[in-house]
């Protein structure tokens, strides 16, 4: 398994995850080019043995306090093994490069299991943003990681944190 960046390349495989995983709401293909081509933004791209298996964006401007993770993806066939934990780190792990030490991420309230997936690295909801994914009408939960804490906590349970 392995975590890379993204490139060009990578652009018609995560437009089809995107298109799939996000039907109703997905990105445009020029606004998710623009994304993984920014120098504010890092885009990865989760691969097994060639196979692509999810994809992941952080908005971190070098040496800002604060970080977003834009977007998380894993294919149907991969998801419940660990993968989007995988990936959500590498975001992390960038933020904490990037001088980041707050992450901001906002999630569909009939999502649970991304919710839980967050609150288990350290996320904590902060606020609720009502109808926010069009056309659906589903609110957005707000929530926010104090990165240091995350980093710490990480590096003293490097062997649990797997």
């Amino acid at each position: 398994m392995s975590v890379r960046e993204a490139t060009a390349s990578d652009l018609p495989a995560i437009m089809h995850l995107e298109r799939t995983s996000f039907e109703a709401d997905a990105w445009s293909e020029a606004t998710m080019r623009e994304e993984v081509a920014s120098r504010h933004g890092r885009y990865l791209v989760l691969e097994e043995a060639g196979v692509f298996l999810g994809y992941g964006g952080l908005r971190a401007v070098d040496g800002a306090a604060a970080a977003d993770i834009q977007t998380i993806a894993i294919a149907a066939s991969a998801r419940g093994r660990g993968r989007g934990r995988e990936l959500l780190r590498a975001l992390l792990t960038t933020a904490h490069e990037r001088g980041a030490r707050e992450v901001f991420l906002e999630v569909r309230a009939d999502n649970p299991v991304a919710t839980a997936l967050y609150a288990s690295e350290g996320f904590v909801e902060i606020a609720r943003r009502p109808r926010y994914y069009q056309p659906d009408d589903v609110d957005a939960v707000v929530m926010k990681l104090d990165l240091s804490q995350w980093v710490s906590a990480s590096t003293k349970d490097a062997g649990v944190r797997s």
